[in-house]
């Protein structure tokens, strides 16, 4: 009898392999909790309340070395990695998730963005006060009446008028658009080849033309600041164009793959304060004569919000490491582009559950406005939204699974 030697089959990239945080990574994350407990947390409720914004929040973080995360010494950063990033990001939201959202856009979606797609003068004039929280950094890209389809519907346009640009359009739901400095802005240049006639600028926001229009008051999220933007022959000078002309649009996908994977750090450590609060409240919280955590449907819910987290921690750092390997001009495109979406997808749903399940254990405590896990909860939606919808992230996966299926 012949045995027939048989290949062994090969994992697919669809079953990747996991990762654990190191001891160095595991104090990033340390400290970035205690900086986060003991200057972030104070300014929570108050951020809530009032949408205020914390002037000294920014530069106190820059001293403390928590922004440029990915960005060289050399230009004013801490020279480490996606992953490393991400950690400050799941600390910094367990005890002030609008400043966490704050620290995103600003970090990976602006200087981040700038270092990864700009030139060595660009960098070299922008990320210094960027690092070092004396500028705060916003990225324009959705506008009015475009949401999932920000580069079909893009009708802010930059033409180009001898040693400059003049920008006409508005932007809408930005992030740091009351307070930010520097809007890195999305612009058609070529508005007859449309997704492809996209182009990317740097504007300081002193610059005659661009104006706030409104201040967005939001339901969760509260004292992240948000806006509508609005360019009136905003002129920008052309040194300011990153990368070259009607190439935006490899610049937005690389980083949409980017802001995914640290949003789902962000989804982390909202759960983590969670899931802490409720285990407390229910050993605390005493009905029948016992503490709700002796009766079994509430152990129930802890189980599954133990489960839920675990299996989000797994996922968000088995992410970070995969985006932390991507190459400068990659991203937007095969395993990435569908492992960011699944994260963020995952992430953002599961956090949801988790803070459902939480309120339904603090009981009325939770369903009023000034508790903390009323915070936590009223953040729940925004992340299954911003940075491409739910339904965009189940589109994006399902197309990189079929983009080989056989058509007709």
């Amino acid at each position: 009898m012949s045995l027939v030697q048989e290949e062994t089959p090969k994992m697919t990239a669809n079953y990747p392999e996991t990762f654990e945080l190191d001891a160095e990574q595991r104090e990033i994350l340390n400290q970035a909790d205690r900086f986060g407990r003991n200057e972030l947390f104070p300014l929570a409720q108050r951020m809530d309340d009032e949408e205020w914004w914390p002037d000294t929040a920014f530069p106190a973080i820059g001293d403390a070395g928590f922004f440029g995360a990915t960005i060289p010494e050399e230009f004013g950063g801490a020279g480490m990695d996606l992953i490393s990033a991400g950690l400050v990001l799941q600390g910094f939201s367990r005890w002030n998730h609008a400043m966490a959202l704050s620290v995103v856009a600003h970090d990976n979606l602006c200087a981040n963005n700038i270092y990864r797609n700009g030139s060595d003068a660009q960098r070299a004039k922008y990320l210094p006060d960027l690092c070092s929280g004396r500028k705060i950094g916003a990225l324009g890209l959705t506008e009015p009446g475009a949401g999932s389809d920000a580069l079909g519907s893009m009708r802010t346009v930059a033409k180009k008028d001898g040693d400059h640009y003049v920008l006409n359009g508005a932007k809408i739901y930005i992030t740091n658009g009351p307070v930010a400095d520097i809007v890195l802005v999305y612009a058609k240049t070529d508005p007859e080849n449309g997704a492809q006639g996209i182009s990317a600028f740097i504007v300081p926001t002193d610059t005659p033309g661009f104006k706030v229009a409104q201040k967005l008051v939001k339901m969760g999220y509260r004292g992240s600041q948000t806006a509508e933007l609005v360019f009136e022959d905003c002129r920008v000078p052309a040194e300011n164009l990153v990368g070259a002309e009607n190439k935006g649009v490899g610049i937005v996908m690389s980083g949409l793959d980017l802001e995914r994977a640290m949003i789902s750090p962000i989804c982390l450590g909202i759960a983590e304060r969670a899931f802490d609060l409720s285990l407390d409240y229910a050993q605390t919280r005493r009905q029948f004569g016992k503490p709700i955590a002796s009766f079994q449907m509430v152990q129930s819910m802890l189980a599954e919000m133990y489960v839920l987290l675990e299996t989000m921690r797994t996922f968000t750092y088995r992410v970070l490491a995969a985006g932390a390997k991507v190459e400068i001009g990659a991203g937007g495109r095969g395993d990435i582009h569908k492992l960011t979406a699944a994260s963020v997808m995952y992430a953002a749903q599961t956090v949801n559950k988790i803070l459902d399940l939480g309120v339904q254990i603090h009981g009325g405590t939770g369903y009023i406005w000034e508790s903390e896990i009323n915070r936590l909860f009223r953040s729940t939606k925004l992340l299954e939204i911003g940075a491409g919808t739910t339904e965009v992230r189940k589109m994006i996966i399902a197309g990189e699974l079929l983009k080989d299926m056989p058509r007709g």
